[in-house]
């Protein structure tokens, strides 16, 4: 296996992106807009091509550094799983909560994007499983 592999990194990254339309479009949207304090307008504001195309990127270079760890470990199937599910709950979400903190965040809102942060690395490490 590569340190680095264009496919399995973009599927991994398509997954998560994927996860993120399904739960803030169908499932939290409403609720993570009310928690978040964004009207219509500003929801619908913006330039969405630049904001959808950015957030795609930084799930490229998560993708990419979880498979270089992988690449690097070669662990098993199901430690894959825990990996990707453990970096999301020992270190993307803990990173998260302390902006939130101080942001003074509602928990609602911390759960909507903690939710989604945990499902999305878990929908990324099955993609990578499937790769591997």
């Amino acid at each position: 296996m590569n340190d680095f592999s264009l496919w399995p990194v973009l599927a991994g990254a398509a997954a998560f992106f994927v996860v993120g339309m399904i739960w803030y479009g169908g499932l939290f949207g409403k609720a993570w807009q009310e928690a978040s304090g964004i009207t219509d307008e500003q929801a619908e504001s913006g330039n969405m091509a630049l904001i959808f195309g950015l957030c795609f990127v930084c799930e490229v270079l998560i993708a990419a550094v979880l498979w270089h760890l992988l690449a690097r470990t070669n662990p098993a199937p199901h430690v894959v799983m825990m990996m990707a599910v453990g970096f999301a709950g020992g270190v993307m979400i803990p990173a998260m909560s302390i902006n939130y903190l101080f942001q003074r965040k509602p928990l609602v809102l911390f759960l909507i994007d903690g939710g989604h942060f945990l499902l999305g690395m878990a929908a990324m490490g099955g993609v990578f499983v499937l790769f591997r």
